[in-house]
C-alpha cells in the first residue's frame, strides 16, 4: 500500500523509479478523466517513470478485471480512482501479486484512504502518492461464500465485510439519491432497513478448539478499521495494520414506541489476511 511521507528525505522514500510503471483503475462515472489524467502524467513525469497505463471500469466488472490487466501489463503500482466498490476490487487482485496498491479518492465514502488518514480531496497529494510514496502494510480478509446451489466464491476485503443489516442497508440504497446527497443516502437505507426487527440466525466458530455458537442479530460486521463516512466510529479499537479484525454483533430490540432499535456489542478476532474470525473475547 503506497502512502504519503511527510517527515522521510525524498531519496530514502521515494520507490525505485528504473523501470517502474503505474496504472491506474478508474470509475469513470466518478472521475473527471482529463484532470485526473493531467495530474497523474505530471507526476510521472516528474518521478521519471514509465508511461502510465489506464483501465476503465463497467458496470459488470467494477475493477478486479482491469486490475488483473494492470499486473499482467507489468504494473508495479496499480491506482483505484473510484469509490469504496473500486478499491476493494482491485485491492482483492493486487493482494499478494507483489506489485503495490495506490488511492485517488473519488467516491463517496473513501473509507480505507479516510481510515487511513490519506487526503480526501487533494488530487494532487493522492497523484504524488503514487510515485514517490512509502510503502506501507495492512491488514486483507478473506471470506469465503458458499451459494444455495453449492457455488463457492471468495472474496477479500480492507475495510469492513457485513452480514445481515449492512448488507441490506448497501442493497436499500436508492442510487439517485445517492448521486444528489453522497454517504447521507446511506442513511436513509438504515432507516429503512431496520425497520424489520427480525434478525437473522448467524453460526460461528471463534477459533479452532472452542465449540460451535450461534447468534440471533441483526447484522454481524468484521472490521479491519474502525471509521464510517462523518467519522462516524463502528469500532474504536480496529487498527488497519495490527493483525487483527474486530467484530461488532448488532441485535434487534423492540423500544417501547413499537420502533426497531439495534443493540451493539463488539469483540476482537485473532487472525488477518484470510485466516477467517479465530477469536472474539466479549468485552
Amino acid at each position: 500500500m503506497s502512502t504519503p511521507s511527510e517527515t522521510a528525505p525524498a531519496d530514502q522514500d521515494a520507490l525505485p523509479t528504473e523501470h517502474r510503471t503505474a496504472a491506474v483503475v478508474y470509475n469513470p462515472v466518478k472521475v473527471h478523466l482529463p484532470t485526473l489524467k493531467a495530474t497523474v502524467e505530471q507526476h510521472q513525469q516528474e518521478a521519471g517513470w514509465a508511461e502510465t497505463l489506464w483501465f476503465e471500469t463497467t458496470e459488470e466488472d467494477p475493477g478486479g478485471g482491469m486490475a488483473r490487466a494492470a499486473l499482467d501489463a507489468g504494473a508495479d503500482v496499480v491506482a483505484a480512482a473510484g469509490g469504496d466498490g473500486t478499491v476493494r476490487a482491485v485491492a482483492e487482485v493486487v493482494h499478494g501479486s507483489g506489485a503495490s496498491l495506490a488511492l485517488l479518492p473519488s467516491g463517496t465514502g473513501n473509507l480505507l484512504a479516510r481510515n487511513m488518514k490519506l487526503p480526501l480531496d487533494d488530487l494532487a497529494s493522492s497523484a504524488h502518492t503514487i510515485f514517490s510514496g512509502h510503502e506501507r502494510a495492512i491488514d486483507f480478509g478473506l471470506i469465503g461464500i458458499e451459494r444455495p446451489d453449492g457455488a463457492r466464491e471468495q472474496f477479500g476485503f480492507v475495510v469492513m465485510a457485513g452480514l445481515g443489516l449492512d448488507a441490506r442497508m448497501i442493497a436499500n440504497t436508492r442510487p439517485e439519491l445517492k448521486k444528489r446527497v453522497g454517504w447521507l443516502a446511506y442513511l436513509d437505507s438504515l432507516l429503512r432497513s431496520v425497520r424489520d426487527t427480525d434478525g437473522f440466525e448467524f453460526k460461528y466458530r471463534l477459533d479452532e478448539s472452542a465449540r460451535n455458537g450461534s447468534v440471533r442479530a441483526h447484522s454481524v460486521i468484521v472490521g479491519n478499521c474502525g471509521m464510517l463516512q462523518a467519522n462516524a466510529m463502528l469500532l474504536p479499537d480496529a487498527e488497519i495494520d495490527d493483525g487483527v479484525f474486530d467484530i461488532v454483533v448488532m441485535r434487534p430490540a423492540a423500544s417501547s414506541a413499537g420502533c426497531g432499535s439495534v443493540h451493539a456489542c463488539s469483540g476482537r478476532t485473532g487472525s488477518c489476511a484470510g485466516s477467517g474470525v479465530r477469536r472474539c473475547p466479549r468485552r
